[in-house]
């Protein structure tokens, strides 16, 4: 399970309990990888529950019109995501869609490739030559970027040839295509006719499903898929909005054992047990296991330490 509150400087914190009571965890430490040659995408959600939140009343005209009119919050918030993004992009810009679209929500609307000085003018108010769709299907677009940058350096798992990022505030309908899409991509990586690709998927307001959220981000655990370089192919992450408090997570799997974050220190858990000890220092990427009955972990370092529970995973 992915714990949702989660102690910066922590990213992503996975927790297993095994059959005799031990505690797998995963956890990643907040940082920006080295990112070389990536390109960026940006999916919107363009479904029609959408629409308030692209400041979309649906009352046309008039007296009443006006007094409809409700903020866009989409538009600020893509705008700043862009201009983030398009810091790490390979040619400096995010590629920008929209999803969701058309009737049965199966089309997507290309917006086109800002840099950051484009984004600040750029009109993000929703779809423009296709419907707001009735669904949420987001088989399209994730087939729409992998063939987008299918030509890209196949750099690996911890170098991707792309990242994208998928806003959606609903449920997703066609989950079992994408995730037989998925299945069948990844052999693809595997034997580098595709460069990898990382998704995220990100979740607004309270109608989005958690459940189909981890669904997707877990369906390659446990399944030994590995790329070339032997780094264990993942595809999705997700995250929920509200849970977002930097930027920087949209890249907290994108870290490794390789990566050194801190010099030295070492995992103990509530009672001062010492589980995993980093006298060589402490990676991005932390795997190691608690005892049974352990409640927390702490990451101790030299100057400092940090104290993750873990009670909502067990």
């Amino acid at each position: 399970m992915q714990l949702t509150n989660v102690v910066e400087p922590l990213g992503e914190v996975n927790v297993y309990k095994q059959k005799n009571g031990s505690i797998n965890i995963v956890a990643t430490i907040l940082t920006v990888p080295d990112l070389e040659g990536v390109r960026m995408g940006l999916a919107l959600d363009a479904s029609a529950s959408m629409k308030k939140m692209y400041g979309v009343s649906g009352i046309v005209g008039g007296v009443f019109g006006a007094a409809a009119t409700i903020p866009n919050v989409v538009e600020p918030v893509a705008r700043t995501m862009i201009s983030y993004l398009s810091n790490f992009s390979s040619n400096g810009k995010v590629n920008l869609i929209y999803w969701a679209c058309s009737p049965d929500g199966s089309k997507i609307e290309e917006v086109g490739e800002f840099d950051e000085e484009q984004t600040q003018n750029l009109a993000i108010v929703g779809p423009k030559k296709l419907a707001w769709g009735r669904g949420t299907k987001l088989l399209a677009p994730l087939q729409y970027f992998v063939d987008k940058f299918k030509d890209a350096p196949a750099l690996g798992v911890k170098q991707p040839a792309a990242l994208c990022v998928f806003v959606t505030d609903g449920i997703i309908e066609d989950l079992a295509e994408v995730k037989k899409y998925c299945f069948q991509y990844a052999k693809e990586v595997t034997n580098q006719s595709k460069p990898f690709v990382k998704m995220v998927l990100i979740g607004v307001g309270d109608e989005v499903d958690v459940g189909q959220m981890e669904e997707l981000d877990d369906m390659f655990e446990g399944k030994d898929v590995k790329d070339s370089y032997g780094q264990d192919i993942d595809i999705w992450d997700h995250q929920l909005a509200s849970d977002m408090n930097k930027l920087e997570q949209v890249f907290k799997e994108l870290v490794s054992e390789d990566m050194m974050v801190i010099s030295s220190g070492r995992i103990v858990n509530q009672s001062g047990k010492v589980c995993q000890d980093y006298a060589d220092g402490v990676p991005a990427l932390l795997r190691f296991t608690l005892p049974s009955g352990s409640t927390s972990f702490t990451l101790e370092f030299p100057g400092g330490n940090i104290t993750q529970n873990i009670s909502e995973g067990l």
